[in-house]
């Protein structure tokens, strides 16, 4: 798998051959044709999700008589954690490893949202399978901060504010790199969010909508568990593009630390992820890794030799890619 790469100074990681992951996964099937009775749907964690949707819903009911401060100080240290555990659940849905059917997925998806309070299920499945299908290829991955980002944000201070507005950066670069055109699944997932934030508003109040807000954009900041944006594809090791994480977080995330893992094996539900790296172990062993998303942030934003910039991207004829 080698991997011819262009490093300039303030510039991105450039390279010139294709993505890591679908080599590996030709060989590791070829190896261990057994990884592939691990594909297919989890039955048992629609359960969880619904789990994290009720509590969810039922945290931000009790928030209708807190005071705000109050409010914003259990969002960020308890509903940050749920919420950004139902954005890994989407993400889990948007490779449809939930339910057999497509349509159930989605249905579903839309319900994991709702609890959200910002409806983005439906679009968000649709800019990752591209990031899947075309990872780092210029103006097609909207994962990769734009070249305007990486030069503003560029210092300590300005990492960590980046940081901090990433669920802004994820919400508004795609509209500007790559917009698409809302169809008929968009306008279910914003009914539903919609309805939902209504009600609540309606019967409590506008504080669990708020605090469902905050919830989200608190945890998907300068928070323990959104360390896993910068996590998995920043290079902070020198030609490799996808890390895995095999910290406690992985519980609460649905095994998204496993990186290098799904995107090996994108088909397999992160529940079975560890029986994949057990099986191939060769494979993963040896890859940098890491076991405290606390501590990427920390490194990310104190490191100068590690921006925006340090992303992989690639050019080639994007039409002509295809995805496992």
């Amino acid at each position: 798998m080698g991997n011819m790469i262009d490093v300039s100074a303030g510039d991105f990681h450039w390279s010139y051959s294709d993505e890591p992951h679908a080599t590996r996964r030709k060989e590791i099937l070829q190896k261990y044709p057994q990884v592939k009775e691990l594909y297919g749907h989890d039955p048992n964690a629609k359960y969880f999700v619904a789990g994290c949707v009720f509590l969810q819903l039922g945290v931000a009911i009790l928030m209708k008589d807190y005071p705000f401060w109050l409010l914003t100080v259990l969002a960020y240290a308890f509903g940050g954690f749920i919420a950004h555990s139902l954005f890994l659940a989407m993400h889990e849905i948007s490779h449809g490893l939930l339910f057999q059917s497509p349509v159930s997925n989605k249905l579903f998806g839309c319900f994991a949202n709702s609890a959200t309070a910002i409806p983005h299920f439906s679009m968000f499945q649709r800019y990752h399978m591209e990031h899947h299908q075309f990872q780092g290829v210029d103006k097609w991955d909207v994962d990769v901060p734009t070249r305007l980002e990486a030069t503003i944000f560029s210092s300590r201070l300005l990492k960590a504010l980046f940081v901090f507005l990433q669920p802004v950066a994820y919400a508004v670069r795609p509209l500007i790199v790559k917009p698409k055109q809302p169809g008929k699944w968009e306008a279910i997932n914003w009914s539903t969010c919609l309805i939902v934030n209504a009600a609540l508003v309606y019967f409590f109040g506008y504080k669990p909508v708020a605090y469902m807000v905050l919830s989200g954009v608190l945890g998907s900041g300068l928070h323990p568990v959104a360390g896993h944006f910068i996590a998995e594809h920043y290079v902070f090791v020198p030609g490799q593009e996808t890390y895995s994480y095999y910290g406690p977080l992985n519980w609460l995330c649905f095994n998204v630390g496993y990186h290098n893992e799904h995107h090996d094996f994108p088909r397999v539900p992160g529940s079975r992820l560890p029986q994949l790296k057990k099986i191939a172990p060769e494979y993963y062993d040896n890859l940098p890794c890491y076991n405290s998303w606390t501590k990427v942030l920390w490194d990310f934003i104190n490191n100068p030799n590690v921006t925006l910039f340090s992303r992989m991207k690639r050019q080639g004829n994007k039409l002509t890619r295809k995805a496992d």
